[in-house]
């Protein structure tokens, strides 16, 4: 590249021609340097680009206040402008997608990037303002391939699910994605079914688990079921039966570890004291729940006490060591179901210890 053309400001020559405007020189003059030398001319050498450039800022309106004087990512309101600029065009983005229907969903009706972009900003305040989940153990589920992450279900509305599908997608270091099992009240509820499918949610039986495990997928169960989410308050952290061992069967057949979960606060959101059995048989519910609040304040009793939780994920159990009709086993289905129920309850009772209170 040829060099650019120089015209000191002291040389005569430049004094015959067209002088630039008195704002093209002021802009070019704080280019220069603030300090000179010894051994420098009062007035150094300018290009002709350089002049060029500041007749066109000051044609343009910049001034030394003006956003044109400064440059790419310098601080002011340049920074928050452009990341405003790339939320807005980001959320069109994901608007055009949906309304052009361009965004994929898997064969269970999963669709990742509503799950990532709005379901999970919409839970996640929940669980790190009100309930201010610490999650332990996270590391225990493996960065890569299936697992079953078995876990202890209470607190009368299955907050608990969510919040560990929240755990495991901020906190784990391969950010993961957890596929719950789901009971099938769950895909009978208007509105409910499709938001369920859409974050991932599946029915709970063991075709599907399979299906999920075997392609890669961290599976999520509760196997205590409506006997956990929905017993007294007095049998608070005290796990129910964990029916037949059926998740140990799919875990088995799948060649995955199974990773304990123990979950410390959930009991205590809305304690159940008494349940209105007729009323429940009436609509359908395998429970109806009488809290301290509801249903005596209305809708104001449907919301949940602000208690601190704890999410701890415990050592993997393998289950690749075994041979493939180890799963038609009823003594090795008894034994592994039990370790792990035990596991949670040992958790369970650690945790209950170190709590300080249910609120802090």
């Amino acid at each position: 590249m040829a060099d650019a053309k120089v015209i000191p400001f002291d040389d005569d020559r430049s004094r015959s021609r067209r002088r630039p405007g008195r704002a093209a020189r002021d802009a070019a003059v704080r280019a220069l340097p603030t300090q000179q030398g010894p051994e420098e001319a009062p007035w150094p050498a300018v290009p002709v680009e350089a002049a060029k450039s500041a007749e066109a800022v000051a044609a343009s309106g910049g001034g030394p206040d003006g956003a044109a004087d400064r440059p790419h990512g310098a601080s002011g309101a340049e920074g928050p402008r452009s990341g405003w600029e790339r939320r807005l065009a980001g959320g069109l983005s994901f608007l055009r997608r949906r309304v052009t229907g361009e965004y994929e969903v898997d064969e269970f009706g999963y669709d990742k990037e509503l799950t990532d972009q709005v379901l999970m900003s919409l839970v996640r305040p929940l669980a790190e303002k009100y309930f201010r989940v610490d999650v332990k153990g996270v590391e225990n589920i493996p960065a890569k391939g299936g697992a079953l992450v078995v876990a202890n279900h209470s607190g009368t509305l299955p907050l608990d699910g969510l919040m560990m599908q929240v755990a495991v997608h901020d906190h784990h270091p391969a950010g993961r994605h957890l596929r719950l099992l789901a009971a099938d009240l769950v895909f009978m509820l208007p509105v409910i079914n499709e938001l369920a499918r859409k974050a991932g949610h599946t029915l709970a039986c063991a075709e599907d688990a399979e299906r999920l495990l075997r392609s890669g997928e961290i599976v999520g169960v509760m196997p205590e079921g409506f006997k956990g989410i929905g017993k007294p308050f007095s049998e608070r952290y005290k796990l129910q039966r964990f029916g037949r061992g059926g998740f140990v069967s799919t875990a088995l057949q799948a060649g995955v570890p199974i990773v304990p979960c123990s979950i410390v606060g959930a009991e205590e959101i809305y304690p159940m004291l008494g349940n209105a059995k007729t009323l429940a048989r009436v609509l359908g519910f395998p429970y109806f729940p009488i809290t301290p609040t509801f249903p005596w304040l209305g809708p104001l009793g449907a919301v949940p006490l602000p208690t601190k939780w704890t999410i701890q994920f415990g050592e993997p159990i393998p289950t690749d060591g075994y041979p493939p009709e180890a799963a038609e086993d009823p003594m090795l289905m008894f034994n592994l179901t039990d370790q792990v129920r035990e596991q949670i309850q040992h958790t369970l009772y650690k945790l209950l210890v170190q709590r300080r209170s249910v609120f802090f």
